[in-house]
This record gives structure tokens, sequence and C-alpha cells, in this order.
């Protein structure tokens, strides 16, 4: 059996929910690779031997994006920041004090602007829900943000990807697989100037022993003190979302 006959072979429902599912589990704060699975089915959309539809991919993409988020949102409020004590005890890879304390950096510089931006960075995309719901940001500009973010990210990668398979497809049959391999060449060379860009953020991060979260724009957070990851009062956390 070809590699042809296996891909027509692939129910377009499944697609779409593996899809929406790996995007949203990730989402959630469980690190998956929700943007290899994205690119891949804006991939197949783009055959159009396949039956495989870019605007319900697209969607599948946001819906999973936003309820993932929201679902994560609701965690990270129920538990606050001894969520990520225990994570980053159990997953130091993903969740360790650095991870943490950039994310939080940028929640604290940006605000809801870190749930939007944070869909096209892989660091942030694991931590954008949960974070907020720990940091007490208001849920309806978490959610605006959210939904923003998602209909950026997943619709912008799906129809970017999708109509440059339509040209590769056409540019690939009138030339050679070589153009194919120097695509792939440059795409692993961004993705490892990205991730060793990430990990110079992280080494330059300081980690302080007790530190108060910083807040996120919550009602409760505006005058009274705020209780660290360790349970202890901390000092009033500057409320910097927009």
């Amino acid at each position: 059996m070809t590699v042809d006959h296996i891909l027509l072979a692939i129910p377009p429902l499944a697609v779409y929910l593996i899809v929406g599912l790996v995007v949203g589990v990730e989402s959630l704060g469980i690190p998956l690779p929700g943007e290899i699975v994205l690119v891949s089915a804006a991939l197949l959309a783009s055959h159009h031997q396949l039956a495989v539809d870019p605007v319900a991919v697209g969607g599948a993409a946001i819906a999973g994006a936003v309820v993932g988020d929201s679902i994560g949102y609701l965690i990270g409020r129920r538990y606050g920041m001894t969520l990520f004590d225990r994570l980053g005890r159990r997953f130091p890879k993903h969740f360790g004090p650095r991870h943490v304390a950039l994310a939080e950096r940028f929640f604290g510089r940006w605000g809801m602007w870190a749930v939007f931006f944070g869909r096209f960075v892989a660091l942030l995309r694991i931590f954008a829900g949960p974070l907020a719901g720990a940091l007490r940001m208001h849920y309806p500009r978490f959610l605006v943000a959210n939904v923003a973010g998602a209909i950026a990210w997943a619709g912008g990668t799906t129809a970017a990807v999708y109509y440059l398979g339509i040209v590769a497809e056409k540019w690939l049959s009138r030339f050679s697989w070589v153009g194919l391999g120097v695509a792939v060449v440059v795409g692993v060379a961004v993705a490892l100037v990205v991730r060793r860009r990430t990990h110079r953020m992280l080494d330059e991060v300081e980690v302080p022993d007790q530190a108060a979260p910083v807040s996120a724009g919550d009602d409760t957070a505006g005058s009274a003190g705020t209780t660290g990851p360790a349970g202890t009062a901390g000092s009033t956390a500057p409320t910097s979302a927009p």
C-alpha cells in the first residue's frame, strides 16, 4: 500500500478530532505537539485529492485552543500557584522554577496580551490558561485574549500552511524534491534558533527563594496581600493587565 492510499484512507472527521483534541490538551497545560499536528493537518488539506477541509481544520484547532485554555484557567484559579510547585517537582523539564518565573515575567509585563501572544510561543502556550487562572486574571479579559489568540494562531497557521502546500505541490511537480529538502532544513533551522533563544532567556531568569505572584487583574487582588507559592503572605502584587 502506497503513502497516497494510506492518506486517502484517513477519515476527515478523524483529522478534525485529532487536531481539536491535541491542541486542546496542549492548551490545558500538558505538553503535546499541537503546532506540528495543526501544520500536518493543514498540509493534508492542501492536497485536493483528499477530503480534508482547511476551514474545518482551522475551526477544530480554534475550538480546541479556546476550550483547553478555559479549562486550564479554571484549574489554575482553583489550585493557585501551588499547582506549579507540584508540577515543577514532577515535570521540571516543562514546569521548572525558571519556566514559571519567565512566564510570570511575561504576564507581569503584558497582562492579557501575554495570553494572546502566548499562543504563538511554545513555552507560553502550555502556561497561558493555568497561569492566568492562578494569577486571577479577570475571566472576560482572559476570554477575549484567548479567543483572539486562538483565531490568529490557528486560523493564520492553517491558512498559511494550506496555501504554501498548494504552491509547493505545483512547484515540486515542475522541479524536484530538492526544494522540499531545502524547505525542511530551513524550517528545522528556525525551530532550533527559537529553541536556543528560549533556553537563553531561561538561563537569564533569576529565581527568588520565595516571591509573591504577579497579579493579572483580579478584583480581589487590589488592596489585599497575595499568597505566595508556599502559602505565606506576600506583598501586594501590581496589576499589569491593560
